[in-house]
Formats: C-alpha cells, structure tokens, sequence
C-alpha cells in the first residue's frame, strides 16, 4: 500500500463519515480556527451558524475536541497542497 493511500485511510478512520450538514459545520469550525479564534471561540461561531450540529464544550471534552479539530485542519491543509502539486 503505497503512503498516500494509508494516509487518506487513516484520515478516513479518524475523522469518520460525515453527513453534508456535519462537514459543513466542521469547515466552519476550521475557518475560524484559522482566522485565529481558540477552539471555544471557533465552536461559538460554528454553533450559531449551524445549531442543529452543535456541539456543547465542557472541561470533559474540550481536550479531545480541539484535538480533533487540529487534525482535521492540518489535514485539510495538506490536501489542499496535495490538489496544487496535482492539478
């Protein structure tokens, strides 16, 4: 299996199967991270714009979600230079 695949399975793994309104509001937690709001601040503004998606941030939680938000936006960081090298 080549590193590319196994990449891209292992991502697939961790960030699961999304419904179009789940990915939707992760973009949308992700656009805010990168405009340099904290993971609270980023859910915030995700929450208001899709509420039916929202998640509740505890001491609980907070760890494991912002954990989970990192890697998806270093992942869709790397695919988008992954797209620019191949288009």
């Amino acid at each position: 299996m080549d590193i590319l695949k196994h990449y891209l399975n292992r991502a697939n793994e961790i960030i699961g199967e999304r419904t179009a309104e789940e990915a939707k509001y992760d973009r949308e937690v992700i656009r805010w991270l990168r405009k340099g709001k904290d993971i609270k601040k980023s859910i915030a503004k995700a929450n208001e714009k899709y509420p039916t998606e929202a998640i509740q941030l505890d001491d609980s939680n907070l760890a494991d979600v912002q954990s989970h938000y990192e890697y998806q936006a270093e992942h869709e960081a790397i695919m988008e230079k992954f797209n620019t090298l191949n288009t």
